[in-house]
């Protein structure tokens, strides 16, 4: 829903009724992520996606009967062998969808999740996906010292419950986890085989979206190539800085696509960010630092402190010999052969890349296959499953189950 938020903020000030359909649940080779989400007003306007076009007319009328009905519904998509024309995922995977009536000012959970996703303010948003009809569709709102909404018109019915998904959904949030949670009635964790087996104690299911900043990507170093890499940093939905010491290369006329432009020397603008108190400034790890100076005096001292850091990515440009020479010296300052494993260098994909753009795309390719668990083969030489990360979930799963 974040990547909508700003038109849904637009249909909610102005009072306009609307239903988003948010993916819940996903497997196989689903085209998009829990969380993913179409949104569709009273007047027919539709904006966002599920499934990147496979089943989006069916949920584009889901949508419509919702705000009719002012019901919510739990929809699943899946490929039918039976009828290859039928409604569902041509790529075979099978997609859960909730779509949700929203009406402006009937929910305070909602009305809140809303503002606050469109500020930027961290929120998780805790819906009720499955279970009594009574609850279904009921939300909280999650920050990190306070909460919106409650689970029933008569909230003492439902106190432990409610308690529970909230301290749930704020821990999820404070990780940036967005996912299932399943409870019993009285606020009791149980797993999701529990619930499958436990549906007449009570039991019932959560979808928790967890909006948080966008991730950090800090480029160092106002070279050509840095360009490039903004911009696709910009793409992938980063937050992009650039730091550079000379202020007559780090220009904003030079990077407009940059979220900011600092001129500062790279240690000392890390060192900032670390000890700011600005939760925006932190640095975690989902953050990519992207390190293109390929000169010593500003390499060394930033990837002495970016090395020790829990962040995501730390990529650094350069020949192999300088690599090598760079190994050399951060060993010097005192790095660990650990410590020094975690760089990413020469930055970027063997793709055979020349121009900046080209290079950008390369070095983006290694920052998605080191988040995602990519083999960085073609798809067309493997034969297992696309969704690396997905898979992952799966044997997950299935470890616990077996347990």
């Amino acid at each position: 829903m974040q990547d909508i938020a700003d038109q849904l903020q637009a249909w909610h000030a102005s009072g306009r009724s609307f239903a988003v359909a948010t993916v819940v649940g996903v497997s196989g080779s689903a085209p998009r992520d829990p969380g993913a989400a179409l949104a569709v007003d009273a007047e027919g306007e539709a904006i966002g996606s599920v499934s990147g076009g496979c089943v989006e007319g069916a949920v584009y009328e889901l949508c419509r009967e919702a705000i009719a009905s002012g019901e919510p519904v739990l929809e699943r998509f899946g490929y039918s062998d039976e009828d290859a024309f039928a409604v569902g995922l041509t790529c075979g995977g099978i997609l859960d969808v909730f779509v949700q009536p929203i009406v402006p000012g009937a929910d305070a959970a909602l009305d809140a999740g809303i503002t606050y996703i469109a500020s930027g303010t961290p929120v998780a948003l805790a819906r009720v996906i499955e279970g009594p009809a009574a609850l279904l569709g009921a939300t909280v709102a999650v920050t990190a010292g306070t909460h919106h909404g409650s689970l029933s018109p008569a909230p003492s019915t439902t106190a432990a419950l409610e308690r529970s998904a909230v301290a749930e959904a704020r821990a999820m949030l404070d990780a940036g986890k967005t996912g299932k949670l399943t409870l019993a009635l009285d606020g009791r964790p149980c797993t999701p085989l529990d619930s499958e087996t436990g549906s007449d104690q009570g039991a019932l299911t959560f979808f928790v979206e967890s909006y948080v900043p966008a991730p950090r990507m800090l480029v160092f170093g106002a070279i050509d190539f840095a360009a490039a890499v903004v911009r696709i940093g910009k793409f992938l939905g980063y937050r992009v800085t650039v730091c550079d010491a000379r202020p007559v290369f780090a220009t904003e006329r030079r990077f407009p696509d940059a979220d900011e432009v600092v001129v500062d020397w790279p240690h000392r603008y890390l060192d900032a960010q670390l000890a700011s108190p600005d939760a925006r400034s932190g640095l975690d790890g989902r953050s990519v630092l992207c390190v293109l100076t390929h000169d010593a005096k500003f390499d060394i001292p930033l990837l002495e402190r970016a090395l020790r850091l829990p962040v995501g990515f730390v990529g650094a440009m350069g020949s192999r010999r300088t690599h090598l020479e760079r190994n050399a010296r951060l060993r010097e300052v005192g790095l660990t052969d650990a410590e020094i494993a975690r760089l990413r260098s020469p930055i970027g994909l063997d793709l055979g890349a020349r121009t900046p753009e080209e290079t950008a795309v390369a070095v983006a390719a290694e920052i998605v296959a080191s988040r995602r668990g990519g083999g960085c083969l073609p798809l067309s030489a493997g034969q297992g499953p696309i969704h690396h990360d997905l898979e992952r979930v799966e044997e997950t799963k299935a470890t616990q189950h077996a347990a």
